[in-house]
């Protein structure tokens, strides 16, 4: 935890910090719309751009983590929502189709991913902050991801791939977004061999012949 600045009171922790960078962020957004810099939000915490730093390397990744906090509770209610299910492709596609069904209008998040300033791309809800999020998800489900097959970068690319579908669908639900029963059916058809995968390649080839594991780690986006 940094000493100086803080506008003269010192957060007590790091999560503290992190609440109050993101409360910052709010008020930069709301004032000035989505195109914030680091800058706009060191200077409204009265706190250098390093300090930001430390915690988000850059402004995509500051209104990600804005948006994913602004759906009040949301990990915890997708983790509620799918205890018990200890099937991966069937806890994987829940939680996917849950994501969608209670982000779908969400108007910060809605703005985040379709807004496209001048010279700039659309955000990524692939970047590591929203990464990390949908990983503390996984880690929170009642799979047993190892006996599934999965290592730390395996579960990573599931975790980059699952984000890659939200933010298609809800960027682009179709003509005639589906919903219930028949989102699941979708996700399940198109996902549901990926999501086994890695358990049905442990199985079928010895261990010397199994392709090793990629380790990149997910790009953030923006850099």
């Amino acid at each position: 935890m940094r000493s100086r600045g803080w506008a003269g009171s010192t957060p007590a922790s790091d999560e503290e910090a992190i609440g109050r960078i993101l409360d910052a962020v709010d008020q930069v957004v709301a004032e000035h719309g989505s195109a914030i810099r680091l800058a706009d939000v060191a200077r409204t915490l009265g706190v250098t751009r390093q300090t930001v730093y430390r915690y988000f390397p850059n402004a995509d990744a500051l209104l990600m983590a804005s948006a994913m906090r602004a759906v009040d509770g949301f990990i915890d209610q997708v983790v509620r929502h799918v205890s018990g299910l200890n099937d991966p492709v069937t806890a994987v596609v829940e939680s996917l189709s849950f994501g969608i069904e209670k982000l779908a209008g969400d108007p910060q998040l809605e703005n985040l991913l379709t807004q496209r300033n001048e010279g700039q791309a659309i955000t990524s809800l692939t970047s590591q902050t929203a990464v990390t999020f949908c990983l503390s998800v996984f880690r929170r489900l009642d799979v047993d991801w190892a006996l599934h097959g999965y290592d730390s970068a395996a579960l990573g690319e599931l975790a980059e791939m699952m984000l890659r579908t939200v933010q298609s669908i809800l960027i682009d639900p179709g003509q005639q977004p589906r919903e219930g029963i028949e989102l699941r059916r979708f996700i399940t058809r198109w996902l549901g061999p990926a999501i086994l995968y890695p358990r049905i390649t442990s199985l079928a080839l010895p261990a010397e012949m199994n392709p090793p594991s990629r380790t990149r780690e997910p790009s953030s986006s923006g850099s």
